[in-house]
């Protein structure tokens, strides 16, 4: 009996201390879960641009060894500097959202300083430009950088608003990048040691705020587009006239819808090149490529446009068969063979023939564009193309001053002689001001856009509202619902009875 009165005490004992363990774990877990989210609250976050065992190298991110780790050092809001702070990094790049993305740069020298506050803010100092042509340097004192009496000017960016990363140059590099004003054109650093062969500076990321957002980011990333677009729109309009009515697809017209078609995909190409932030989508050596493949394509089909002209207008028999399938093969031969040979000596030369550090002074956000080397072998061939075209006009305007009596062939020659120029002259003003664009002054850049934006505009006039028997064709097919007709002979034979022209 007592026996089993020690085995049943000794059962409920056991019941007994099992429940309280399983009690205990139960509680346990949410506690230290709490505490684990309570410390988490307490980390200063800071945004880093690469992985915690990253840095930039060259502008790429690659991996370190622990000792070369970044490790941030902090500055309180009274400027004692070293201050000790508890925080933890996050990975990635700022999401800015609707606002610019800003690079901004501070090595010795420069006009900008970065400090990192206790509470993870990242404080960016601007020299003013009374200071800068004073000849001050960036160099505030604790107690400059916070009286408010002699405060410089400055912004802070919160933790959702940047990142930051170590950089390590070579010191030829960062001395090249130095003459060539490269830092301040893309980011902001700060100059933190220099060790061996290697210069390592501080780079920083940061979401302009709206208030302190470029005065052209409007004009660059809106308006621009928006440009770009209604072009498209109207050079697909232009294309698809001169390939509906049956009468406007001879020769000339046929080289009409293919320079629209050349000058579409390239205000498309140019229109990806202009987002530079979706650079996970997209390739903008690419856009590059097809971008000068296709100005160069227009512009040799304009050439062959204008040694058409000036053939005809020499050739003493000027009955000639409007519709020429073979011409446009022949010429087709001759533009695309040409555009597609120089654009592969281009790309040939850009990747094994322009240096290193020319194709890192093109970059956009770690992606190669063209070079200068392979851009001027794309803009050579067309400077030459306009030289031959103006010989074109020169000679082809003699010849028209001479003839004193016009038949309805004539007329129309004459016509296409004068599109022929007007199109010379739009594209070139506006391959020059291309040209222009890249030398990186903000007023030829916004002046370009200008120029761009009427091209499209421009050629609707000259192609189909200024020629009056385009729009009579169109307004017979549209308005009149008369199905155009199908002569081999052109509109010029098929309305030899109205005045068309």
């Amino acid at each position: 009996m007592a026996r089993n009165d020690w085995l049943a005490g000794a059962w409920v004992s056991l019941l007994l201390l099992m429940q309280s363990y399983k009690s205990l774990a139960n509680n346990a877990t949410p506690q230290n879960n709490i505490s684990s989210e309570q410390n988490d609250k307490q980390l200063v976050r800071i945004n880093k641009c690469c992985e915690k065992f990253e840095i930039y190298n060259d502008s790429i991110c690659t991996h370190v060894n622990e000792t070369d780790y970044f490790q941030p050092i902090f500055t309180n809001y009274k400027g004692d500097h070293n201050v000790s702070v508890r925080y933890k990094f996050v990975i990635g790049l700022p999401a800015c959202g609707s606002t610019q993305s800003w690079p901004i740069c501070h090595y010795q020298g420069s006009p900008d300083k970065l400090v990192l506050l206790e509470d993870g803010k990242l404080r960016h100092y601007t020299i003013t430009q009374e200071e800068k042509e004073d000849g001050q340097q960036m160099e505030y004192t604790d107690e400059e950088q916070f009286d408010d009496n002699l405060k410089p000017l400055f912004y802070d960016y919160s933790q959702d608003q940047y990142c930051i990363e170590r950089v390590c140059f070579r010191k030829e590099l960062f001395a090249h990048y130095i003459s060539l004003n490269y830092f301040t054109k893309l980011s902001n650093y700060q100059a933190v040691s220099t060790t061996g062969n290697h210069r390592h500076i501080l780079y920083a990321s940061v979401c302009l705020a709206k208030e302190k957002q470029d005065s052209g980011f409007l004009l660059r990333k809106v308006i621009n587009p928006i440009f770009h677009g209604i072009s498209i729109i109207i050079l697909l309009l232009i294309a698809i006239v001169y390939f509906v009515l049956p009468t406007l697809r001879d020769l000339v017209g046929n080289i009409t819808t293919t320079i629209s078609v050349c000058l579409m995909v390239a205000q498309a190409a140019d229109l990806v090149r202009i987002f530079t932030e979706f650079t996970n989508h997209v390739s903008f050596i690419t856009a590059d490529i097809i971008f000068y493949f296709s100005i160069l394509a227009a512009f040799f089909w304009l050439n062959s446009f204008g040694y058409y002209i000036w053939k005809t207008f020499r050739s003493r028999n000027v009955f000639l068969r409007v519709t020429d399938g073979r011409k446009y093969c022949y010429y087709s031969f001759y533009v695309w063979g040409s555009t597609a040979a120089l654009a592969i000596m281009a790309v040939f030369a850009h990747f094994f023939l322009d240096i290193d550090s020319d194709k890192k002074q093109n970059l956009i956000a770690d992606q190669e564009t063209i070079g200068w080397l392979g851009i001027a072998i794309f803009f050579s061939p067309i400077a030459c193309t306009i030289l031959i075209d103006v010989f074109f006009y020169i000679t082809t305007l003699r010849l028209v001053n001479r003839r004193n009596v016009y038949g309805r062939i004539q007329h129309k020659l004459r016509a296409n002689f004068i599109m022929f120029a007007l199109i010379l002259l739009v594209m070139t003003i506006n391959w020059l001001f291309l040209c222009l664009s890249c030398l990186q002054y903000e007023g030829l850049f916004y002046a370009h856009i200008i120029i761009n934006a009427l091209q499209g505009p421009l050629l609707l006039y000259i192609c189909v509202i200024r020629q009056t028997h385009v729009t009579f064709l169109l307004k017979k097919s549209c308005c009149y619902n008369e199905p155009p007709a199908a002569s081999d002979w052109g509109d010029e034979m098929h309305y030899m009875n109205g005045n068309n022209y």
